[in-house]
């Protein structure tokens, strides 16, 4: 069964980081770009980082850049979202999703639509 597993969630002092994990299971994620999206309380899901499948491009929403860090490691088996300089409004539920891209190429996409495989989600408190 081809499944996405997020780890690495919790609750944090506003200022403070977190790193979540995305990790496969049944696949590994070499010819996918992979995104992480989050919904807050009351408010659209938003895109917020992606990595292309090749590893060499990554995509950022304006609300969290030059805070996230997404990476993925070369065995192509896990991604992570590092985070710093939390703030109260990054508080939600974080899910990472992979899309087929069929090869190594620099896409990257911040909405969900492309995305095939979606994880179940880990949650993410920042306290003020």
């Amino acid at each position: 069964q081809m499944q996405l597993v997020e780890s690495g969630g919790g609750l944090v002092h506003a200022g403070g980081s977190l790193t979540l994990s995305c990790a496969a299971s049944g696949f590994d994620l070499e010819y996918y770009a992979i995104g992480w999206f989050r919904r807050a309380p009351g408010r659209e899901r938003e895109g917020i980082a992606c990595i292309s499948s090749s590893g060499g491009s990554t995509t950022y929403a304006d609300s969290v850049k030059g805070r996230f860090t997404i990476s993925r490691d070369t065995a192509k088996t896990t991604v992570t979202l590092q985070m710093n300089g939390l703030r109260s409004e990054d508080t939600g539920t974080y899910y990472c999703a992979a899309w087929y891209v069929e090869r190594l190429t620099g896409f990257t996409r911040l909405t969900p639509e492309p995305y095939h495989y979606w994880g179940q989600g880990t949650q993410v408190t920042i306290s003020s």
